[in-house]
């Protein structure tokens, strides 16, 4: 299957006219986004090249490994207000009866699952993303996907995430029993023979519906929000063009592009996050009945912390993956810009 993916995305009309125009002088057009010549030649590959995909994937494992275990303490906290509201009444709080029961370094629980997961996930979330970007893009057409860029976005990062939660799932479950169960295992090495022998293999993967209903519409947001607010910052707020921006201010942008798409993530998954971590302590229980027990206030329970740790998170993975991209020499188009032919034919009819 994902052989089929790699070859319909390599054997796109893009990749073809990329490769029969790779020397010459001019811009390059780029699912509606142009590269110039100049430009090209300080890569290290190929846009939409075996290479570029692999690459990325590295930038995702990184961005995405780095930054889950980096706050894992805040995520532990997080999970135990979701479960346990009346135990871990706030942040401040959760954090003083963690510490005041099991120590400073029970704050570290789960931090080996949750840097296996979420460097697995990164991995497929980015690389399959750019892979679905260019190949839908190249099915609609330049015109079509500046038209409807947001929709490819959309699209795209949906049907990443759809294999990135898979490889998840299983650290996943492993990470909130670890961090939420009294009794469990505290580590990893402990832990997953332990769900195996109760459970069997679908323990791992009980949780993956409410992950994908929790993870798919994050990821939605987080692509497609940053890629708009990238292209509005540019537009309305940098005082030049992103070509004339070093790569450091370049980088900036990044980050406060991915700030503000991660407080909208945040936003959006909650609710489903709060079934994942409810779901996978209680042995048996079922998304939907956990959802009726805790009912719409008990859904919400934890917003705050998650605001704060998906916000950090996503402006530091696109922080992370966009430096990635820029210190391996990865082809980075700019904001889109809209097709000559496009702008031909919008003036015809204005004529």
């Amino acid at each position: 299957m994902f052989s089929g993916l790699w070859e319909a995305a390599k054997n796109t009309p893009f990749r073809r006219t990329v490769e029969a125009h790779c020397d010459a002088p001019q811009n390059q057009l780029v699912a509606g986004r142009s590269i110039s010549a100049a430009n090209a030649e300080q890569q290290s590959c190929e846009y939409g090249s075996g290479k570029y995909y692999a690459l990325c994937g590295f930038g995702g494992l990184l961005s995405c490994g780095i930054t889950h275990t980096a706050v894992v303490p805040l995520d532990l906290v997080k999970c135990r207000i979701q479960v346990d509201p009346a135990k871990y009444k706030g942040v401040f709080n959760g954090f003083k009866v963690s510490i005041a029961e099991e120590g400073m370094r029970s704050l570290a629980k789960g931090w080996a699952p949750t840097c296996i997961g979420y460097s697995m996930q990164g991995i497929c979330k980015f690389g399959f993303y750019e892979v679905f970007k260019i190949l839908y893009g190249n099915m609609l057409g330049d015109e079509k996907t500046f038209l409807y860029r947001t929709s490819l976005y959309l699209a795209a990062s949906a049907s990443a995430e759809f294999f990135a939660d898979i490889a998840l799932s299983p650290m996943e479950a492993c990470k909130v029993r670890i961090q939420t169960q009294p009794g469990f295992a505290s580590t990893l090495r402990a832990g997953a023979p332990l769900i195996f022998q109760q459970e069997g293999l679908w323990g791992f993967y009980k949780g993956l519906v409410p992950l994908w209903c929790r993870q798919i519409p994050y990821t939605m947001m987080k692509f497609a929000c940053f890629e708009r607010t990238v292209e509005a910052l540019y537009e309305n707020v940098v005082p030049k063009p992103r070509d004339q921006c070093t790569k450091s201010e370049q980088l900036v942008v990044t980050f406060a592009a991915g700030y503000i798409a991660g407080v909208f993530c945040a936003i959006v998954s909650h609710p489903a996050d709060t079934i994942v971590s409810k779901l996978n302590q209680a042995k048996g229980s079922t998304a939907m009945g956990v959802a009726k027990e805790l009912g719409m206030a008990g859904l919400w329970k934890g917003l705050f912390p998650r605001i704060i740790m998906i916000g950090t998170l996503t402006a530091l993975q696109w922080f992370i993956y966009d430096a990635v991209k820029v210190s391996l020499g990865l082809p980075r188009p700019p904001p889109p810009s809209m097709p000559e032919s496009l702008r031909l034919k919008l003036e015809a009819k204005q004529a």
